[in-house]
């Protein structure tokens, strides 16, 4: 018995951050959803700053789970600016928690609540999160020939008009590197191949569209580009070859009801137990040595993937033991205090506590969920 009770609680803490990141949701819905009524009635700098405040709380809460919960360490190399930038920011793409990665840059530079995303158009069917991002100043957009080049640049206009701070995430690959999928790996080499440019190994060949289309809309508001490299240590199988990242299931990221997303977080949450170390390397980018023709940016971003490809080479595949698991830079073992997290926590966390103790507070609690994720699907279904 005692055992068994030993089991049950271990197994419990790869629930709970699920248990409370989706238990949460509807209470900040709501939060959200009054401010957004009120705020009709005052200036629109007003709603951003507010608005930017509750984002900041709500992903300090997940924060909290992914850095101080799960006990990973987060080793930073290169430079990180202290104040808070308008910035693009590029990564490789591996696994569906490498935006977690651009919200532990940016609260360290006390910018959690300026990140928005370039997402996939598929992602906007998430219930409740999936209208907000839009909201909050994220961008769907389709791949290849069905890319809406004008309505994104129209949209990173209006934000820049209501002078939104901008840490945009872009993941230029547009899909996932999944040593799993093997095609997909294959499929980007040979375009490289066929278009004359150098063969990557542990990345995609990235695609240049949302990268030039936001720099390019936004070069005379940004301060810089932020070229950011991710490794996950303990990715690499007894034979040297690497294998899936942490992550979460990709396929239930497209499956319209609130069981996917819970499924999605509880994935993340217990594959995060399996990675000790997260490496990110950053690289700051002036825009006067970014070219404007796209052209010859598709050239320069593929020469920053192929940076990246050798940081990783280094990383998973140096003949030397001691050189591995670590990029070639000093590196700053970066731990983010309780006191950035844990009172995000116990506000949303006592909110929903305090609704679901009531009969009232439960009713409207699932009428929330209910209803809130139709209306924002009817609403991403009219309008981007």
């Amino acid at each position: 018995m005692l055992l068994s009770l030993v089991l049950h609680t271990y197994s419990m803490r790869y629930v709970l951050p699920a248990a409370v990141m989706m238990g949460t949701a509807p209470t900040y819905v709501l939060a959200w959803g009054a401010w957004r009524l009120l705020s009709a009635l005052l200036p629109a700098r007003f709603y951003r700053e507010v608005d930017d405040r509750l984002y900041t709380i709500y992903q300090s809460m997940v924060l909290f789970f992914f850095e101080n919960y799960t006990g990973v360490q987060v080793i930073i190399y290169g430079d990180l600016p202290k104040n808070k930038e308008n910035v693009i920011y590029l990564s490789n793409h591996q696994c569906t928690v490498d935006w977690i990665i651009a919200d532990m840059l940016a609260i360290r530079q006390n910018a959690l609540g300026h990140v928005r995303y370039v997402l996939k158009d598929g992602l906007k069917w998430l219930p409740l999160y999936g209208w907000y991002f839009s909201q909050h100043g994220g961008v769907y957009v389709k791949r290849s020939a069905k890319f809406n080049e004008k309505e994104m640049r129209e949209k990173l206009r209006a934000q820049m008009k209501a002078e939104t701070p901008m840490y945009l995430v872009i993941f230029p690959e547009g899909t996932r590197y999944n040593p799993e999928i093997p095609k997909v790996i294959a499929d980007s080499q040979s375009f490289a191949e066929k278009e004359g440019l150098a063969i990557l190994k542990h990345v995609l060949t990235p695609r240049v569209k949302a990268t030039h289309v936001a720099i390019d809309t936004m070069k005379d508001y940004l301060d810089a580009v932020y070229d950011v490299t991710v490794a996950y240590e303990g990715t690499v199988d007894h034979k040297g070859q690497r294998k899936l990242a942490p992550s979460m299931t990709g396929e239930l990221m497209y499956i319209r009801h609130a069981t996917a997303i819970y499924l999605l977080i509880y994935r993340t949450s217990f594959r995060c137990f399996e990675c000790p170390r997260v490496h990110i390397f950053i690289d700051r980018i002036e825009l006067k040595d970014i070219p404007e023709e796209q052209m010859y940016m598709r050239r320069w971003l593929h020469e920053r993937f192929e940076i990246k490809d050798k940081l990783l080479i280094e990383f998973y595949d140096a003949k030397d033991s001691k050189r591995r698991n670590k990029f070639p830079e000093k590196s700053v073992h970066s731990k983010l205090s309780l006191k950035k997290t844990l009172p995000s926590l116990l506000f949303l966390g006592g909110l929903t506590a305090s609704m679901l103790l009531t009969e009232s507070g439960r009713k409207l609690y699932v009428k929330t969920w209910i209803y809130g994720t139709l209306l924002g699907c009817l609403w991403v279904s009219i309008k981007p």
